[in-house]
């Protein structure tokens, strides 16, 4: 897919601090930071809590369980973020004396949310209160199922709600209508994480803790978990966000994190002293979600539940594990999507849907998402992978790409098609759905339909916003250093990508699927680069390249590397 690189323009130069780096503040001013305060990290910067609606009430309904022993249950959404939110959730009511377990659903099994199901397998742990975390708001049925049992919800969601909200005792989301929080990308572990601070000040203005010898809680140690949930929930990092992160990785990298975060880091090659936001995104979170996605997330709760640094770390071995095998069956899977999108192309020239529906009855329901997100990057536009759910249902993943807003999409063509869709929900770039086989061809038909109303063929073509150029004496250790320590970088506020023109003085292939460079910029020092899966090597003696500036570490040494995200032919357009 031809893509396009495209400089950034930054609005006019803001009064950055003088020993402030000219590209820092160049990479600050094309995200729109407008001045130096916006960047302090500091946790009285956050949003106060009061501005979320409800989490007061949340917080009493949670203060009457404390003070009568009922059993409190938490119920998490099966991936990383919801995972996250339950260790959180369970640390700290565990802290206060609280009767409280968890359940978490398989998706083979029950699918997405508080299903009535759910609620029945529940039930048998006879709880007082079900706490959902990363769920719930779309979950009707269920919350109606707990009623009739006289259990009542509480849902703790940032998922965008329908047109009705389930009929729950209390509902906290930032997304929900008149909800005055200023930030709406919270995720599911920052939802509940501020439920929390929230039940802390109710029971501190009511000298709850002294009058039970019982120490305050520090909310700052649970917050390697809230920097993990959101950066692996991929919601953008506005500056709540950025700030919650940032405080998490502080933790970590002064080893003052739970075994389960240092043991999955571990596992991943990663050093817990000079983590990014990057490990969580790229190495922890993945080895997290392969529990959800082919097995059980409770393995990976439990991994961040332990106090046991072996146990986390047995733990740990065994979600990377789980993460190979998840590997080698989504490498299959997108082989095989390719194979079939080659076979269209083949058959109908270059006028592939602009809309994407793939499936095939093998495929495996926990990595659809991982193969259409692929696919989506390669294609640059909206793309649906199925697999069977059983009794003749398919569930599909949906990735988006800018300009489309899929959940809304698809609440459209729910509308225009009520008989096509079983069940639907999600965000802005990212959704889950469910409809009968036998609906498949109509819905793509329909879906490819609903994408063209919303794009046009310029949408089609992946656009790479470039920071510009660094110089050759930029491209030094020190630089990439300072560009890692600027962050945390992440959706919706990007690691600096930068593009220019390199000598070739060295190509080869490692790993079969990766090609290692030695380039040189005109005037600078040799350096290397790595552009992975790119499996064959360049020609010519000259290339142009978007690429990142990172800090490589092989045996104790470090250096400077670019790490190549695209590059660039003679026949694609670079507007600088």
């Amino acid at each position: 897919m031809r893509k396009i690189v495209q400089r950034n323009a930054p609005p006019p130069a803001a009064p950055w601090p003088a020993d402030m780096h000219p590209v820092l503040g160049r990479i600050y001013r094309a995200r729109q930071v407008r001045a130096p305060e916006e960047l302090d990290q500091a946790l009285a910067r956050l949003h106060p809590v009061r501005e979320l609606a409800r989490a007061d009430e949340a917080a009493a309904l949670l203060q009457e369980q404390l003070e009568h022993q009922r059993r409190i249950l938490i119920v998490a959404d099966f991936d990383a973020d919801g995972a996250t939110g339950c260790a959180l959730a369970v640390r700290l009511l565990r802290k206060l004396g609280a009767d409280v377990g968890y359940l978490v659903p398989n998706r083979f099994d029950y699918g997405y949310g508080l299903t009535p199901e759910i609620v029945a397998l529940a039930a048998e742990q006879s709880p007082d209160l079900i706490v959902t975390v990363d769920n719930g708001i779309a979950s009707h049925a269920g919350v109606e199922a707990a009623g009739r049992l006289g259990i009542p919800v509480l849902i703790t969601d940032h998922h965008l709600p329908g047109e009705s909200l389930p009929p729950a005792a209390v509902i906290v989301n930032p997304n929900q209508p008149n909800d005055p929080f200023p930030s709406k990308h919270l995720a599911g572990v920052g939802t509940i994480f501020y439920v929390l601070l929230a039940l802390r000040a109710r029971l501190r203005a009511q000298d709850w803790f002294a009058a039970r010898g019982l120490a305050e809680p520090n909310m700052g140690e649970l917050l390697d978990l809230v920097a993990l949930g959101t950066v692996a929930d991929v919601v953008p990092l506005d500056r709540n966000n950025r700030i919650l992160v940032a405080q998490g990785l502080q933790r970590v990298r002064a080893g003052r994190c739970c075994p389960g975060i240092l043991a999955l880091l571990e596992a991943a090659g990663r050093s817990p002293r000079r983590a990014v936001a990057a490990d969580f995104g790229f190495a922890v979170g993945p080895r997290l979600n392969a529990a959800g996605r082919l097995d059980d997330m409770s393995l990976g709760i439990e991994c961040l539940l332990s106090d046991d640094p072996a146990a986390a770390r047995e733990m740990a071995q065994a979600l990377d594990r789980l993460n190979r095998e998840r590997r080698a069956i989504e490498a299959e899977m997108q082989t095989q999507a390719l194979d079939d999108l080659e076979q269209l192309l083949d058959r109908d020239g270059d006028d592939l849907p602009w809309g994407l529906c793939l499936y095939r009855p093998e495929w495996h329901q926990g990595v659809v998402g991982l193969v259409a997100s692929r696919i989506k990057e390669r294609y640059h536009r909206p793309v649906i992978a199925f697999a069977d759910a059983g009794n003749g249902e398919l569930k599909g993943s949906a990735r988006s790409v800018p300009g489309l807003h899929i959940r809304d999409a698809l609440d459209a063509l729910a509308t225009r098609h009520p008989e096509l869709l079983s069940r639907f929900g999600g965000h802005a770039m990212a959704a889950g759905l469910s409809l009968r086989r036998d609906h498949l061809e109509a819905f793509g038909r329909a879906f490819d339909q609903e994408v063209r109303r919303h794009l046009s063929p310029a949408d089609l073509h992946g656009e790479i916003l470039s920071d510009g150029s660094l110089e050759a004496g930029q491209l030094s250790l020190e630089m990439a250093q300072l560009l890692r320590d600027a962050g945390p970088w992440g959706q919706g506020f990007p690691e600096p990508l930068f593009d220019g023109e390199f000598r070739v003085l060295s190509q080869r292939i490692v790993g079969e699927r990766h090609l290692k460079l030695q380039l040189a910029a005109d005037g600078g020092q040799p350096l290397d680069a790595i552009a992975f899966g790119q499996d064959r090597p360049l020609s010519g003696g000259r290339v142009r390249l978007a690429y990142r500036l990172d800090v490589n570490e092989y045996r104790g040494a470090r250096s400077a590397q670019l790490v190549v995200e695209h590059i660039c032919d003679g026949g694609e357009r670079d507007s600088g």
